[in-house]
């Protein structure tokens, strides 16, 4: 058994002093607030849950601080992200995603939904392993000690009733049923739609069969041009789409939901589906701010994702799920510190929902948030995660295991395998 203690700790029912944690077999068997340290491993700082990142494209990690040359839109940083899709195979996507994933480890993530669609070689063509890449990504997490929910995601067509371009054809396995068989045939923990506009009406249902009570996410209006080609298409809205299809769910999960209508948000909440936002990719790609407060009011559960990585902070995801509503709005307290914690550390979206918790029986995970920096120097450790930034995680510790002590990774030097595994994808770019 191992034994670990803190000053201050942010608990179910919320912060706690002199916190002892007992921790066997990657779980905690008993939390003790009003202990002394006696011989636990003292952490430092404020113990929060492990954070969970809900929505991961991993390979986007290799676009940071190389789409905003031109200004342009969604659309062009599309292509570059295109670009880097097509360099990629199992070996140089196994060494970008375990740098991607360790440096979300040093952010304090200990949980990552990983919304897979890079399946296969140049042309389409599979490889001998059709689930070579989705293992790649598998053995990455492994290797960045950060629990891994691979959502094997669909992916057929290049708009509404366009076909797929040369790129995309990496990404379709032709028909939803040769992607069902292909997911049964590997280790996905979940599935996704990539977007109503890449999986037409009819096959929606295959995907939500092939889920089977799994998580199932989906890509949900993130654009304004998205909800007017679905509507031109289908005549429906892409929510009440979903609807209509039996999509939504309390096992589903809508990312970004930036543009929606009154009646969408209703939908999502009466059908218990959840939201994930994802701040920072939604103000680098001028998406636009959700409608976070009138989800939550609905009823929809809220979770976070850094997304394309352009920033790999969840701090700062969770600080901007009030900051953005501030910004709508034009008021303050729109949720609770205790409220942001509560989407920041939603596993449940992932699949985990004995996660996310630093409770007895739930799984160990904790991170320890430094309260003596110029950052967080005389914070209330109630507040932290409104002055912290990842920059400020110490330790880490996944499913009872030590992956980030003192600020460090336990594989070393993650800039230098960042760099390594990224600037040859842009060579001769």
């Amino acid at each position: 058994m191992s034994r670990f203690w803190a000053a201050d700790a942010l608990l179910p029912g919320g912060p706690a002093r002199d916190v002892t944690f007992e921790v066997a077999d990657g779980r905690f068997v008993a939390v003790t607030p009003g202990t002394a340290a006696a011989d636990a491993t003292v952490l430092p700082g404020v113990a929060l849950p492990g954070f969970a990142n809900a929505h991961s494209h991993a390979f986007h990690r290799a676009l940071r601080g190389r789409t905003h040359d031109r200004g342009g839109t969604f659309w062009t940083w599309r292509e570059r992200m295109y670009t880097v899709a097509d360099r990629l195979d199992p070996e140089s996507y196994l060494a970008l995603a375990r740098a991607a994933y360790a440096e979300m480890a040093l952010a304090g993530v200990t949980g990552v939904g990983e919304f897979h669609y890079l399946h296969h070689d140049r042309g389409g063509r599979a490889y001998a392993d059709p689930n070579a890449m989705g293992h790649a990504l598998t053995q990455a997490a492994a290797d960045a000690g950060v629990r891994l929910t691979l959502l094997d995601t669909c992916y057929l067509t290049g708009g509404f009733g366009k076909p797929l371009d040369d790129v995309q054809v990496r990404f379709s396995d032709g028909s939803a049923e040769a992607w069902a068989t292909r997911v049964a045939g590997g280790s996905a923990g979940g599935v996704a739609v990539h977007s109503v506009r890449a999986v037409p009406r009819a096959d929606l249902r295959t995907v939500v069969e092939a889920a089977a009570g799994r998580p199932l996410h989906v890509h949900l209006s993130e654009q304004p041009a998205e909800n007017a080609a679905c509507i031109e298409h289908y005549g429906l809205t892409p929510t009440a789409l979903l609807e209509a299809e039996g999509v939504l769910g309390r096992s589903t999960t809508a990312v970004h939901a930036t543009h929606l209508t009154d009646a969408d948000v209703t939908a999502l909440g009466a059908s218990g589906t959840g939201a994930c936002l994802c701040p920072t990719t939604e103000r680098d790609l001028a998406d636009g701010i959700g409608p976070a407060r009138a989800l939550h009011d609905a009823g929809v559960p809220l979770s976070l994702g850094s997304d394309q990585h352009a920033v790999v902070d969840l701090i700062e995801e969770a600080r901007a799920l009030e900051m953005h509503e501030r910004l709508a709005t034009g008021e303050r307290g729109r949720f609770t510190p205790m409220q942001v914690l509560e989407a920041l550390t939603r596993h449940a979206a992932i699949g985990r929902p004995d996660a996310g918790a630093l409770a007895a029986g739930a799984v160990a995970d904790l991170v320890a948030v430094r309260t003596d920096t110029v950052r967080t120097a005389g914070s209330d450790p109630a507040q932290i995660l409104f002055s912290a930034t990842a920059a400020d995680v110490d330790t880490v510790i996944t499913g009872g295991e030590i992956v980030v002590s003192g600020g460090q990774h336990r594989l070393g030097d993650i800039g230098r395998l960042l760099a390594d595994a990224i600037i040859p994808l842009w060579k001769d770019a």
